[in-house]
């Protein structure tokens, strides 16, 4: 290998790492955002309704997306190329406004930044190398009339098909981190209130 490709594919496999390891890194940011979140009954009310507008968002992608098989043109993927992505990305606010705490905002953001930008990445290469000019002409809306008339684009949403791409188990984490987040909140509380603050 040349010394002038090197830093391509140095950079290919960070980027292919950090995609195929996202949901391991999501855990450890998980406990380290419980371990220092400081989530009052106000945020979480707020974040966990912006949280749960996310999980919906990804949802409604989830029921329409039929992965490797096609360039997705219905529900959300109409407007975005990569809904579930701003789902996440939704998710991620709600949790930080849920947790109270500026450093878990920070954590959280350089998560989902990272992550999610190399997740994007390798899809995109993915999707380039399976559907070849159909993805190109879809990021770039040149087929946008022709979608709309399409019974692809009109295709709506499938509960089987979200729950096909396994969109349960965003469900499940996102109310695993709600109860936890309300167990540290109530936590606090009765604490503070024992020491007499």
């Amino acid at each position: 290998m040349s010394d002038d490709r090197r830093p391509e594919v140095l950079r290919y496999v960070l980027v292919a790492s950090l995609a195929r390891l996202r949901v391991a890194l999501g855990f450890v940011v998980g406990v380290l955002v419980l371990v220092i979140a400081q989530p009052t009954g106000r945020s979480l009310l707020v974040g966990m309704s912006i949280a749960a507008f996310g999980e919906a968002i990804r949802i409604w992608a989830a029921g329409h997306l039929r992965k490797s098989r096609e360039v997705t043109v219905s529900g959300p993927y109409r407007w975005c190329p990569h809904p579930l992505y701003v789902g996440s990305s939704v998710m991620g606010v709600g949790l930080a406004i849920a947790s109270a705490s500026v450093l878990v905002a920070v954590l959280i953001a350089i998560y989902l930044v990272a992550t999610l930008t190399a997740a994007i990445k390798s899809e995109e290469a993915f999707l380039r190398r399976t559907f070849g000019d159909s993805y190109d002409l879809y990021r770039q809306g040149v087929a946008a009339q022709r979608r709309e008339r399409s019974d692809a684009s009109r295709r709506g949403f499938s509960v089987e098909q979200a729950m096909a791409n396994r969109e349960y188990r965003a469900v499940a984490g996102l109310g695993i981190a709600m109860l936890l987040l309300l167990w540290k909140a109530t936590y606090n509380g009765l604490f503070w209130r024992a020491a007499g603050t």
